[in-house]
């Protein structure tokens, strides 16, 4: 996950954001070594979501990340050049780890025992609805910032973005060269349409109907994923 540079790089040459430490070039924030700086930096990025799914990105300052993290500020600013280049790394480490989840769950459906590639794609949103349940506010962040293009950390969103989509793809892929689904299945579109399934069903879950169980949830969509995505079976 290391493409900080092509973020330094956008900002270009020795330009600092506002946000920045003073006195930090875009070479500040050094690199993230141990255990120790791995939990801090965890720290740090849930400080960060919580705070800025609560009052906004730019009404969230450094002063108040340092203090919901429990570190000094001076910490904030060793982890990460400025207060953008550290949510543009949350995003980054949460997608990372979304990609991850369905990776997982998707090989463990296939090695099962009879596991269809549908199946693998079932798996994977079970397991997109449990990661999104334990991280509700990355995700709100996630879907927020998917609308909007000005952002300087855009491509990186766009780059993490694409690791996710590719995870869906690469079943979708395996279950038209096996003969699961169809060969004219448009599967980049397909790809973001269940990704997409997922995380907006999901929130609507979590903020409008908490009462239904995530089994419950996982059955409707799972339905929806048998009838309209993989061929009708017969009765």
């Amino acid at each position: 996950m290391s493409t900080r540079t092509a973020h330094r790089g956008r900002h270009g040459g020795g330009v600092v954001r506002d946000d920045a430490a003073p006195g930090a070039g875009p070479e500040a924030a050094a690199p993230a070594h141990g255990p120790r700086r791995g939990a801090t930096r965890r720290k740090l990025f849930d400080a960060a979501v919580t705070l800025i799914a609560e009052q906004g990105f730019s009404a969230t300052t450094v002063d108040e990340i340092a203090e919901r993290a429990g570190v000094a500020k001076g910490t904030v600013y060793y982890n990460f050049a400025s207060k953008n280049v550290l949510y543009e790394e949350l995003l980054r480490d949460g997608v990372d780890l979304l990609a991850a989840s369905l990776q997982d769950a998707a090989d463990r459906a296939v090695r099962a025992g009879g596991g269809t590639r549908v199946d693998a794609l079932d798996a994977m949103i079970r397991a997109g609805l449990d990661f999104i349940a334990g991280s509700p506010s990355l995700t709100q962040l996630y879907v927020a910032e998917l609308w909007r293009t000005n952002r300087v950390w855009q491509p990186t969103l766009e780059s993490v973005r694409g690791r996710a989509i590719a995870v869906v793809e690469s079943v979708l892929r395996d279950a038209i060269a096996v003969g699961e689904l169809s060969e004219e299945l448009d599967v980049p579109l397909t790809a973001s349409a269940l990704l997409g399934m997922v995380l907006v069903a999901a929130l609507d879950w979590l903020s409008f109907q908490p009462h239904r169980s995530v089994e419950d949830v996982h059955a409707s969509l799972s339905r929806l994923l048998q009838g309209r995505v993989s061929p009708m079976r017969p009765d």
